[in-house]
């Protein structure tokens, strides 16, 4: 068995509706409604949309056997994926993934307004990029956009206007013209350059006493390639010793990279992921644990009907600045309200939905302590409020990992590109008390 189709709905309101779908020929026109009635059943018995599991069951809507429903929510859109027979749901939510981000890729911004102004090519997606059995089909942007054009205001008034022929890239591309797939054929940029993000992921679970349970820290390189004709890159970095389970693009060699810790590859045109990796520090103290950078000193007190919060929190660093620093901690069923101090000029909130009180601070400079001191209140006489903070950061301009790029060799072509390199990182941390 394989995928069924693709189905995606509208987030908004009580009853989510969809706004597009895929053809599903091989099943009856209710299969559709039936894993969308799955999924508006199962938010509508959770308390919260988080509670509802990834992969619904859904019963046989004849003698056959049933399928589950795979879903995901990317911002005011959820997308749901059918399956049924033995399938494994990872295999549904990479395809689900890899398509969301063909359809960042053709529109930038996705909502519900952007693919109804746009369904036709959604709709030509959907055909391009799973076969009438069921199987991923052309998933490699550059190859989709020689078959479906990306949108654009000339395509559309061209279109509007009955004129064909005119709004092709080039009169000489051909779909599938290039023998390399994820490579077009016949590129050409007046100024050559290759450009590096490379984005890492700080997840972690410090224990009441300050010591990290677990500190994991997960990158990856994204790529914006602008290089004439068909380039052989050799792509070495600093502390490439450090990086392992890796995940690769099609691109890459993977017998190189085993050999040698270089990449050899030659690169899609425009932008592309290159590889996923997780970072194991060598001088880690214990288990490869990667330190916090920063400190939480929070006391919680539970009374009748409320409780008090003081909280401080400073930084480790010594030279970088954390910004869009959020503290979290949800209050617990019943949570009514709180009312907070903070200092400088930071600001807090409670969000009587998800019943989640909210620290947000803009910056944390180094050798500054914030603090946040307050109470809340609760219909429930004991209040079980959650026993850890969850905190978010980003810090520009700064790795984890110290990743560099010591050389970059070009062959097959006769020019010097320019290589671009930029970093930035993330944390995710529970900071239990």
């Amino acid at each position: 068995m394989a995928i069924d189709g693709l189905i995606i709905l509208d987030n908004t309101g009580l009853l989510r509706r969809a706004i597009a779908q895929s053809g599903f020929h091989s099943f009856p026109p209710a299969y559709p409604l039936l894993h969308i009635d799955a999924l508006n059943n199962a938010l509508s018995n959770a308390r919260r949309p988080e509670d509802v599991d990834p992969v619904l069951y859904v019963g046989a809507l004849t003698t056959d056997t049933p399928g589950a429903c795979c879903h995901v929510q990317r911002g005011e859109l959820r997308y749901l994926c059918p399956v049924s027979g033995d399938v494994d749901p990872l295999y549904a939510f990479a395809f689900l993934q890899t398509f969301i981000d063909i359809l960042h890729e053709y529109f930038g911004h996705v909502s519900a307004e952007t693919l109804k102004e746009n369904f036709d090519v959604v709709y030509q997606l959907f055909e391009e990029t799973l076969d009438s059995g069921g199987h991923p089909l052309t998933t490699s942007p550059n190859a989709l956009r020689d078959i479906v054009l990306p949108p654009s205001l000339l395509h559309k008034v061209l279109s509007v206007a009955g004129v064909s022929g005119l709004a092709t890239s080039s009169a000489n591309s051909h779909p599938f013209a290039s023998p390399i797939l994820w490579r077009k054929a016949g590129v050409r940029y007046n100024h050559n350059e290759i450009l590096l993000d490379v984005i890492e992921t700080l997840d972690a679970i410090v224990n009441k006493n300050g010591t990290p349970a677990v500190s994991t820290v997960w990158g990856k390189v994204e790529s914006n390639c602008k290089l004439s004709g068909t380039p052989d890159l050799l792509l070495t970095f600093s502390n490439a010793s450090t990086l392992t389970d890796c995940a690769f693009h099609p691109c890459v060699r993977l017998q190189r990279w085993s050999r040698d810790r270089v990449l050899s590859f030659v690169p899609p045109d425009g932008k592309f992921k290159l590889m996923d990796y997780r970072y194991v520090p060598v001088s880690a103290s214990s288990m490869n644990q990667v330190s916090i950078p920063f400190i939480l000193r929070p006391v919680v007190k539970i009374d009748e009907h409320g409780g008090s919060i003081d909280v401080s929190l400073s930084s480790r660093l010594t030279t970088r600045t954390m910004d869009s620093v959020t503290v979290e901690l949800y209050l617990g069923e019943g949570a009514t309200g709180a009312s907070c101090i903070v200092s400088h000029n930071a600001s807090w909130s409670f969000n009587p939905k998800t019943l989640t009180l909210v620290w947000e601070l803009k910056a944390v400079v180094p050798s500054a302590s914030y603090t946040l001191r307050g109470s809340f209140t609760s219909t429930a006489s004991t209040p079980r409020p959650a026993r850890a903070f969850r905190v978010r950061f980003d810090i520009p301009q700064h790795n984890f990992s110290a990743i560099k790029i010591e050389q970059l060799k070009l062959t097959g072509e006769n020019y010097k590109p320019y290589k671009g390199m930029r970093g930035s990182s993330l944390g995710n941390i529970e900071w239990r008390w």
